[in-house]
């Protein structure tokens, strides 16, 4: 079996929320691999839960990261920047839409709901590549991933002005490959099957998706945070050198079926 070194590399990851967090199972995985972290936390509510995990790993660093201060992301990266002297990986797993806007019909959408569930979920990507681009290019490039789901392709019931959102998110990592691509800086997604997680849980209805995709996927099950994790260190990785401007289905290949 190969296994992958990533002693003496550098990365940061956003979205760790608590232990059944899929950014939490990818930090896990890179640590094991040998990359010193840095793992951001909302805000006060959220910090003690972060903070624990983080002190699982070794010489990890903890910074708040609103990604919709610009603020908060420019002192990330200064803290980057102090620590590390360099930056290597780059992990987006954050997303967020007001729950009265998942909870009703689409065509409802308030204009302030989809303005902050854009910016959060999608938009976000943009300035964190911005601070993530000097300091990769220090490293002689980098790799960025972010989390998305089907809901960017197809219509998914309740999931509303989220789906919208990861379908700028996937336009926004094709645009990125290209743009950061001659400083040796890949970006890729990851399309994950449902998981049981602290976000997953605001979808409506979100249980019976679950019980679907045993049902219709072609492996038979749901899929894991590990699995997404491991594939998470693969595009990470330089096993993935050649890699970029892609969406890497983890579903157990339920969005190949047609019924």
């Amino acid at each position: 079996m190969y296994e992958i070194d990533l002693s003496g590399k550098y990365g940061l990851i956003l979205g760790v929320a608590n232990k059944r967090s899929i950014a939490w199972a990818i930090a896990q995985q890179l640590s094991q691999a040998g990359a010193r972290l840095a793992l951001t936390y909302q805000d006060d509510r959220l910090k003690p839960k972060v903070a624990e995990l983080a002190g699982q790993l070794p010489d990890t660093l903890l910074l708040p990261c609103d990604v919709s201060d610009d603020t908060q992301i420019e002192a990330v990266f200064a803290q980057i920047e102090k620590s590390f002297g360099r930056l290597d990986y780059l992990v987006h797993s954050v997303a967020f839409a007001p729950r009265q806007e998942l909870e009703g019909a689409f065509v409802d959408t308030s204009r302030a709901g989809f303005r902050t569930a854009l910016e959060v979920s999608a938009y976000s990507l943009l300035p964190l590549a911005r601070g993530a681009q000097p300091l990769m290019e220090r490293a002689g490039g980098g790799s960025l991933i972010a989390m998305t789901y089907l809901a960017a392709e197809r219509a998914v019931p309740k999931y509303n002005v989220m789906g919208t959102a990861k379908a700028a998110l996937e336009q926004i990592i094709r645009q990125l490959a290209y743009e950061l691509g001659p400083s040796n800086i890949r970006v890729n997604g990851i399309s994950a099957g449902p998981l049981n997680t602290l976000a997953a849980r605001g979808i409506g209805g979100f249980s019976d998706i679950l019980k679907l995709y045993p049902e219709r996927a072609p492996l038979k099950r749901n899929i894991t945070q590990q699995e997404v994790a491991q594939t998470a260190l693969f595009l990470l990785s330089g096993l993935s050198s050649g890699i970029t401007g892609e969406v890497v289905y983890v579903d157990a290949g339920y969005h190949i079926m047609g019924f």
